[in-house]
């Protein structure tokens, strides 16, 4: 709510919104269904570029095909790049779009939420 002031211009502004509007936050957090992809999008905000190796190791759990398929769909909606290396040998580069660069400042947030209320004493995968 950093663009508001207060509660209630939060509210005024949310309850104002066309009804023909698609809602927002329902599309928004479509883009995290599924069990992976704020895994993997957090991971790649943690580094410029990463293989897909990198990933697998990094993301506790993720099978080879989940990875995969993750990538693919985030690569479709263009939040993430792939970049294919033609050497020998080949390999493939994954790292995040400016659009998806633009999650920074939500990661951001919900980190803070979750220093704020989460009681993070035991290690959650």
């Amino acid at each position: 709510m950093s663009e508001y002031n207060t509660y209630e211009e939060y509210i005024k502004t949310i309850k104002n919104l066309n009804p023909s509007y698609k809602c927002p936050m329902k599309k928004t957090l479509s883009l995290f269904t599924g069990k992976w992809r704020v895994y993997v999008l957090f991971e790649l905000s943690k580094h410029d570029s990463r293989r897909f190796g990198e990933l697998k190791s990094a993301i506790t759990g993720i099978t080879n095909t989940m990875l995969t398929s993750t990538l693919r769909d985030l690569v479709e909606l263009s939040i993430v790049s792939r970049k294919q290396f033609n050497e020998v040998p080949p390999h493939v580069e994954y790292s995040l779009t400016d659009k998806g660069r633009a999650l920074f400042p939500i990661f951001d947030e919900i980190i803070k939420w979750n220093e704020k209320y989460q009681d993070c004493k035991e290690n959650i995968e």
